[in-house]
């Protein structure tokens, strides 16, 4: 919700004080950076936002974060967050999680939310490992990555997140990279503002056990789309000819899943007990 009558908010009062406990050089602070960035420009209150996450190194986002605060079991963040946004309307509910969370064990989360277009943006940092477990095989990691589980390089095609969204019926698909705030902070606050469910990919590096997917290989491999995709083969070939795509790359706004309060809402307690 945006609230620009009220009294001007900083960044710092998008943190609770705690410091992170991250490894140096994590992608993941200049997730929160960006959007503690995002929800100043869009004059939210810190008490009218609220931070879902999942289980992981990411899922720690939330206990960083300055206003209301979820921490949820492993792949149930979406469920959560969908219950909140359909039940308060009036918040700002953004999901935040990695990999393995969401594109793993909450992957049939995502479709569902996709489908049934609820208003909340999802952020998924994606490192393309389990990292906070040692760095084994995540539904994202490249083939041949060598880890714990994979010592002689993962041989599994690993999932696209932007074309599982896609085919699901998301209908705001962007994706984002660590090593460029502004441009996270730009893409969060367009899919904040953005009615329906949204999906931001963040490329974000795991320095320590992921170090051939860093910085200085995105840096050089990011593309830029200036425009989304129009139709679907225009969003096939941005996936099929720009590499690492970095941008809105899919706008296709519909009708939002019905939120308590509303006239002729269809929310029940029985409705809110299916989004489990």
């Amino acid at each position: 919700m945006n609230d620009h009558a009220f009294e001007a908010y900083t960044e710092k009062d998008f943190s609770n004080g705690n410091m992170p406990t991250w490894c140096q050089g994590c992608g993941d602070f200049a997730v929160l950076k960006a959007m503690q960035r995002a929800l100043v420009r869009l004059g939210v209150r810190p008490e009218n936002a609220v931070l879902v996450s999942g289980i992981g190194c990411s899922g720690k986002i939330s206990h960083y974060f300055g206003g209301y605060g979820i921490h949820t079991t492993h792949g149930r963040a979406l469920p959560v967050a969908q219950g909140i946004a359909v039940g308060r309307p009036d918040l700002t509910v953004i999901v935040a999680g990695g990999d393995g969370d969401g594109y793993g064990i909450g992957l049939n989360h995502l479709m569902h939310a996709a489908r049934r277009n609820v208003n909340l943006l999802y952020i998924v940092m994606d490192n393309g490992v389990y990292g906070n477990t040692k760095g084994q095989t995540s539904p994202t990691s490249p083939v041949g990555y060598r880890s714990g589980t994979t010592p002689h390089g993962a041989h599994d095609v690993p999932i696209d997140p932007l074309l599982v969204a896609w085919a699901a019926g998301a209908s705001w698909i962007a994706q984002g990279f660590s090593g460029e705030v502004r441009m996270l902070s730009d893409l969060i606050v367009a899919g904040v503002d953005h009615p329906g469910f949204s999906l931001l990919n963040v490329l974000s590096p795991c320095v320590v056990f992921n170090r051939e997917y860093g910085y200085d290989f995105y840096r050089h491999r990011v593309n830029h789309v200036d425009l989304p995709a129009n139709s679907a083969a225009d969003f096939m070939v941005i996936r099929e000819t720009t590499g690492y795509p970095e941008g809105l790359l899919w706008c296709a706004p519909r009708a939002v899943a019905p939120s308590a309060g509303t006239e002729n809402s269809r929310i029940t307690p029985e409705f809110l007990r299916t989004l489990l």
